[in-house]
C-alpha cells in the first residue's frame, strides 16, 4: 500500500464520491466518470470493472445504480488495496480481485468470474498509441496509458468470456482509434451503440464511448455527441451535470433485446 504522503483524496460526482489515489502514475479523471455515466446497469446485475485502478468507474456506477453485485478487477496490489478501501470509505459494496486482465479462464474462474457469469462489464483500457505518444518515464503511468497491438483484443476477449449471452460491454477509447474498437468487437459482439465525446464544441472528438452486446444483432447506432466545453471554453451544462453525478448519458439507457 502506498504511504499516506503519496496519496491524495479527491472528490468526484460533485462530492458524492471521494477517492484516495496515488499522487503519481495514472489518476482517475473525466474518462472514468464518463464511462460510469455511459454504462447501463440495473439493481441486481453482476457487474465487473476491468482494470479498475482505485475503483473510480465501478464505484461511480455503484453510486448511481444501487444493488449491484460489483467486482473491481485490478492487477496492481497497491491499487487494488486502494479500491477496496475506497469502496468501504464510500459505503459501497464491491469485491476486489487482484488479477491481470490477460490472465487465463482458470484464473478468472478461481476469482469467481467464470465464463457466462456476468451481466455487465465496463472498462477503460490503456489506449495511447506508442507510435504517436511518448511514454511517461513513470512506469505506473506508462503502463496505465500505453496500448500495445493486442491490448483491445485481450481486454475484449476477457469481457466476452465473462459475459452472459445478451450481456453488455461498455468501454471508452480514443476517438481516432475507432477502427481498432470495431475490429476488436467484430467477434462475438453486436448491437453496437456509439457516443462520441468532444473536448470542445466544433473540434474533433477526443473519445468514443461504445456499448456492445454479446451475441447482439441489432444495427449499429451513433448517438448525439457529448460536448465537455462550449466553443468559448465554458463548460457545457449537460456535461457538467453528468460529471457532477446529476445526470447520465444516453448510452446508459436500457438497450433493446439483442
Amino acid at each position: 500500500m502506498s504511504d499516506a504522503a503519496d496519496l491524495t483524496e479527491d472528490a468526484f460526482l460533485g462530492g458524492q464520491l471521494r477517492l484516495r489515489q496515488p499522487t503519481r502514475g495514472h489518476r482517475a479523471g473525466h474518462d472514468a466518470i464518463l464511462l460510469a455515466a455511459a454504462t447501463a446497469a440495473r439493481p441486481g446485475d453482476r457487474v465487473v470493472d476491468l482494470g479498475a485502478g482505485v475503483g473510480a468507474a465501478g464505484l461511480a456506477l455503484a453510486r448511481r445504480v444501487g444493488g449491484l453485485a460489483l467486482t473491481l478487477v485490478e492487477r496492481a496490489p497497491d491499487l487494488a488495496g486502494l479500491a477496496r478501501d475506497n469502496a468501504h470509505a464510500n459505503d459501497l459494496q464491491a469485491d476486489v480481485a487482484v488479477l491481470d486482465v490477460a490472465a487465463d479462464a482458470a484464473a478468472f474462474a478461481a476469482a469467481g468470474l467464470g465464463p457466462d457469469s456476468v451481466d455487465v462489464v465496463l472498462m477503460n483500457p490503456p489506449f495511447h498509441d506508442a507510435v504517436r505518444h511518448r511514454a511517461s518515464p513513470d512506469q505506473a503511468r506508462a503502463t496505465a496509458h500505453m496500448a500495445t497491438g493486442t491490448t483491445l483484443e485481450t481486454w475484449t476477449h476477457a469481457a466476452r468470456r465473462m459475459l452472459k449471452s445478451g450481456g453488455a460491454l461498455t468501454l471508452i477509447w480514443r476517438a481516432d482509434g475507432l477502427s481498432e474498437v470495431l475490429a476488436a468487437l467484430a467477434r462475438g459482439f453486436g448491437s453496437l451503440v456509439l457516443q462520441p465525446v468532444h473536448g470542445q464544441a466544433g473540434k474533433p472528438a477526443i473519445r468514443i464511448l461504445v456499448r456492445a452486446v454479446k451475441g447482439g444483432r441489432a444495427p449499429t447506432q451513433i448517438l448525439a455527441s457529448v460536448v465537455l466545453n462550449e466553443a468559448a471554453g465554458v463548460p457545457n451544462e449537460d456535461a457538467r451535470r453528468v460529471l457532477e453525478g446529476k445526470g447520465e448519458l444516453a448510452l446508459s439507457w436500457p438497450w433493446p433485446a439483442p
